[in-house]
């Protein structure tokens, strides 16, 4: 087996996996970072920060830019190709990449994760025609349409809001009677004319032709079906972690969240886990970056008492 050799392979390349990367590659570690689409991960998603330290207010696209270039400048490798499985061999790890495969004695996990899926009739068959996961991608899709945001969290409140921006309706339905969002968010939205909340109710069926026209709700405590004529039909009910990749066996918890110490080792030493793809109370870009912080200087200093530096 062919591969090609570093002392540091990151895999993801959101908030957690720059800084990684830009912490390692400052301490003259030779790091790799592997992201299968742009670096920013989830942020790219996202139209406007506000509680990131010193940005009062910064596109998601903005901060992501910002951070890659600084990570480059500290000589960051970035390589845009798709992690497919890792493993460990006698102390060396392996990651095999849709460009070939790749070894080092550390690794460090900030792959994130993916929106979770309704799995309703329609979802798939619709994706990309009317059923996004991302208000900020195709948003201005919708300009003067009418659209539906599922979800009661921070994610779909908050898009739900900058959806107003362009749509002249948006539906906000909820499963339960109360939103879980954070209160500043639902006063903003519950005070915003263009939405409405559909409480207690979930989508059974996305229908249409073409692109999506209707859905079909079903309220929770009556079990009464009703149509709703949509345009568009935004989801936010979770989040995945992407941790499937391990051949070897990673402890993590229940929904699949690895589980690190405080020094963001996993169960496997030398394999490191940094921001969203993570087990912990809170899922924030302050988060991911003080997570990478403390899992490059851990990693260095694994290198160090290896022998590998």
């Amino acid at each position: 087996m062919t591969t090609k050799d570093y002392q540091v392979i990151i895999v993801g390349g959101g908030p957690a996996g720059l800084t990684a990367g830009m912490y390692t590659s400052r301490a003259n570690v030779k790091t790799i970072l592997f992201e299968r689409k742009m670096p920013g991960g989830q942020i790219l998603n996202t139209d406007v920060i506000e509680n990131y330290p010193g940005f009062e207010k910064i596109t998601g696209f903005e901060l992501a830019q910002k951070m890659e270039k600084q990570a480059r400048s500290a000589g960051l490798e970035i390589a845009f190709e798709e992690a497919k499985e890792i493993w460990s061999e006698e102390g060396m790890k392996f990651v095999r990449t849709s460009g070939g495969v790749y070894s080092a004695p550390v690794v460090i996990i900030c792959a994130g994760g993916e929106p979770a899926k309704l799995n309703v009739p329609g979802e798939k068959e619709f994706e990309g025609k009317g059923v996004s996961y991302c208000a900020v991608c195709d948003g201005p899709l919708y300009t003067g349409k009418k659209v539906a945001v599922v979800g009661g969290g921070d994610a779909a409140v908050s898009e739900a809001i900058f959806l107003t921006k362009y749509v002249d309706k948006v539906y906000l339905i909820h499963r339960r009677e109360r939103l879980r969002a954070l209160l500043h968010l639902q006063k903003r939205a519950l005070s915003n004319e263009k939405i409405e909340v559909i409480w207690n109710s979930v989508v059974r069926r996305i229908e249409g032709d073409d692109t999506v026209h209707n859905i079909v709700l079903e309220n929770r405590k009556t079990g009464e079906e009703k149509s709703l004529a949509i345009d568009g039909l935004f989801i936010y009910i979770g989040f995945r972690p992407n941790s499937g990749i391990f051949r070897d066996k990673i402890e993590t918890d229940e929904a699949g969240y690895l589980i690190t110490n405080e020094k963001m080792e996993t169960s496997i030493p030398g394999i490191f886990a940094a921001g969203d793809v993570r087990a912990q109370l809170v899922r924030q870009i302050t988060n991911a970056v003080g997570d990478a912080t403390t899992a490059a200087v851990a990693a260095e200093n694994y290198l160090l008492e290896e022998g590998w530096l």
